[in-house]
């Protein structure tokens, strides 16, 4: 009986700290989707604006918007061509780890999946995606 109303508050901290922990993700996500609904709301108010005029300014403003594009295209690229990388580098990691870990069975070949995984991003980011 005493051990249990020691693991009372125990457990109570932890409800307590779980419940504010996903308040916390929930509001974080929630105002961060808020932000790039106005971002956008307000990208697209400018480029109507931009498109209503006519002249070099306006011509000027479109090709600063197509900049923008293609520079959020290259980030992108370059995310997946660096979290490819990584997925590799934990592949290979997982190898002499499992080996350690069990040598007798061959569970170090579970670091195929992720060596896979890595390469299937970069082929992708290298290969297939569309060139910026």
């Amino acid at each position: 009986m005493h051990e249990l109303q020691n693991l009372v508050p125990m457990f109570t901290f932890l409800s307590v700290g779980a419940v504010a922990l996903f308040s916390f993700i929930a509001v974080a996500t929630w105002s961060d989707t808020r932000r790039r609904e106005r971002e956008a709301y307000y990208k697209s108010e400018t480029l109507k604006k931009i498109i209503e005029k006519e002249g070099p300014a306006a011509n000027a403003a479109l090709e600063l918007f197509r900049e923008e594009e293609k520079n959020a295209a290259r980030r992108r690229l370059e995310g997946i061509k660096i979290g490819g990388l990584v997925t590799v580098a934990v592949g290979i990691g997982l190898f002499p780890l499992l080996r350690g870990v069990a040598p007798e069975e061959p569970v170090y070949l579970a670091g195929v999946i992720p060596l896979l995984i890595g390469v299937a991003l970069l082929a992708y980011a290298y290969i297939l995606a569309p060139k910026v």
